[in-house]
């Protein structure tokens, strides 16, 4: 069985996570720092599913706490659009509320410095984003 890439997009980095191969859980796999170009981008993110045989991209969709879409969640739309037109396997979004918040007090209770703790934060989300769709896939 092939992998799912799970994304944590922002204006500064991608967080990136990746299943395992039997898409029960989730890991994280690296930090992309953003670059000017949307296609350089993209290229790069492309280049991790290739390289991870990913059956699926999901990308995290930051809507506000009455579930609309906002500004930032419009500019993940549009990473989305381009990341679609990019890659083979299909693009899938989910609702991340709460994943950074998540994520940051998964990393308090580990005593992580505030330092690693931002290093860490954008895939820690990738990594929550990603195991909530596998958890929500498995039970299909």
């Amino acid at each position: 069985m092939m992998r799912v890439l799970g994304l944590d997009v922002g204006d500064r980095r991608i967080g990136v996570a990746v299943s395992d191969a039997l898409g029960i859980t989730a890991q994280r796999l690296a930090l992309v720092e953003r670059s000017a170009s949307l296609s350089q981008d993209v290229n790069v993110i492309a280049t991790l599913a290739d390289q991870h045989q990913a059956r699926a991209i999901v990308v995290g969709l930051p809507l506000t706490m009455k579930g609309e879409q906002g500004e930032q969640a419009q500019k993940v739309l549009t990473f989305v659009e381009a990341l679609r037109a990019r890659v083979q396997c299909p693009v899938e979004m989910a609702d991340e509320r709460l994943t950074t918040v998540q994520g940051q007090r998964a990393l308090l209770e580990t005593d992580t410095s505030r330092k690693q703790r931002k290093q860490l934060i954008d895939q820690v989300a990738a990594q929550l984003i990603l195991q909530s769709y596998l958890d929500a896939h498995a039970q299909r």
